[in-house]
């Protein structure tokens, strides 16, 4: 009897049934002994609600915004990269959704459709994901882009200046299928990368460095996407980033990485989101509870810590 998905996990297992393997583990594992991805889920539920009952909850209304733009609910799509090893329509996919169900996505670097391409799409508030290259011609050409195709802020990602260790793609022997490319770098030397063991494609600069040339080079609002500590929320925040996005990056990166405290250094300066371990409304709602303004929903990191 085939699955019928109910919830998140259950798509999971169906990814798993119908994906080759070298995919699933891609999309699906972390660094090293998958540690943190185990924990990103697990955090959640470790906190219990407290819950009060002769209170009116006839009218509900899960409206919010985030830098200004108006979203039905506080959940969003985090970038990652490679939907089409999936679904040959995925990110366009993902974007008409995002623009249906009323809220922002994110679109990655990586992404196996351009920017412009995913823009054609229709209406939407869209952001881009950004990681800093070494060639600032290179980086300058990509927002120019985003910017033309109006897309409303900038993620930059500051916790990926070298690729994790993921052993399963390691094993796996990784790369990217013949009808899948970067389309975003088209056509570049480094654009065709499918090594998981070079980190050429993530030769960032110092993250402070970087946000303090991109503020030059673009009036777009930047997002810091990878803070873990609240010593370096309170960098961000002193660099001029109009958000923090905590993410330990799915488990991808560090392992054993986690967030301590960065809710409570923000003060309330800039919002602070996060994506990871999100399976139910439940997880949405112990996150807003613990002072995040939104989620990213396809996932990379905690919220049992962020208070």
């Amino acid at each position: 009897m085939a699955l019928i998905a109910t919830n998140v996990c259950d798509y999971k297992e169906l990814a798993k049934q119908k994906l080759p393997r070298m995919v699933y583990d891609y999309y699906a594992l972390g660094a090293e002994d998958q540690h943190t991805v185990r924990e990103n889920k697990e955090a959640f539920s470790r906190i219990q609600f407290r819950p009060r009952v002769p209170i009116d909850v006839s009218h509900i209304d899960m409206y919010t915004s985030v830098l200004g733009y108006n979203i039905s609910m506080p959940i969003m799509i985090a970038p990652t990269a490679l939907h089409k090893m999936a679904h040959p329509e995925e990110e366009l996919a993902s974007a008409r959704a995002a623009a249906t169900a009323g809220t922002i996505m994110t679109l990655s670097s990586w992404s196996s459709y351009s920017i412009e391409e995913v823009n054609s799409t229709g209406p939407g508030t869209r952001f881009f994901q950004l990681s800093v290259y070494k060639d600032r011609n290179l980086v300058q050409r990509v927002i120019r882009r985003a910017e033309k195709a109006g897309y409303k802020a900038i993620v930059l990602t500051v916790d990926a200046p070298w690729l994790g260790r993921r052993e399963a793609d390691v094993k796996n022997r990784f790369t990217l299928p013949p009808n899948v490319v970067l389309k975003n770098f088209e056509g570049l030397d480094f654009g065709k990368i499918d090594k998981v063991n070079d980190s050429g494609f993530a030769a960032y600069y110092d993250a402070c460095q970087s946000i303090k040339w991109l503020q030059t080079i673009t009036s777009l609002p930047i997002l810091m996407k990878g803070i873990l500590t609240a010593e370096d929320a309170r960098i961000a925040v002193e660099l001029g980033a109009a958000g923090v996005i905590v993410s330990n990056h799915g488990g991808r990166q560090l392992d054993h990485g986690h967030v301590w405290m960065v809710v409570r250094e923000a003060k309330g300066r800039v919002p602070v989101s996060l994506d990871g371990g999100v399976r139910r409304g439940t997880d949405v709602f112990k996150a807003l509870a613990l002072g995040a303004s939104g989620l990213r929903s396809i996932c990379k990191s905690t919220a049992e810590l962020l208070c």
